[in-house]
């Protein structure tokens, strides 16, 4: 383990960040995906709801999103199956540090906190102005 491996991470729903607002996202689910991913830079720099930076944020994307790439600091991972379903596993995996979900799914959410990971809603990564 590395000390990277103990910094915060934030695991990011994308498809129910994208979708939670009505901007025409579904012309182009890939496009705004990649416009949420690279929106979530200042993050990485910024902090993250009272974290202070360093950050690792985590992209979840699925369907016609999967295969976008990831930036210097926006990792993003193409869900295999079921987003909701990877994004349990993420949490899973990082049970050594400090993680918080974004997404305003009920159930995600409870499986997520199951496993320790605190959660907040979209608002939280959408634009400035919501943070």
């Amino acid at each position: 383990m590395t000390a990277d491996d103990l910094h915060p991470v934030v695991i990011i729903d994308a498809a129910n960040v994208v979708g939670s607002r009505p901007d025409g996202w579904w012309r182009d689910r890939r496009g705004a995906n990649e416009r949420l991913r690279d929106s979530l830079e200042s993050l990485c720099e910024h902090g993250f709801s009272g974290v202070d930076p360093p950050i690792r944020v985590i992209l979840v994307v699925e369907g016609q999103a999967a295969g976008i790439t990831s930036t210097p600091t926006v990792e993003v991972e193409s869900a295999p199956g079921s987003g909701d379903d990877h994004i349990v596993e993420l949490v899973a995996a990082h049970t050594h540090c400090a993680t918080w979900v974004v997404t305003a799914d009920r159930e995600l959410r409870a499986r997520v906190q199951s496993l320790g990971a605190q959660v907040t809603g979209p608002g939280a990564v959408r634009d400035d102005k919501d943070r």
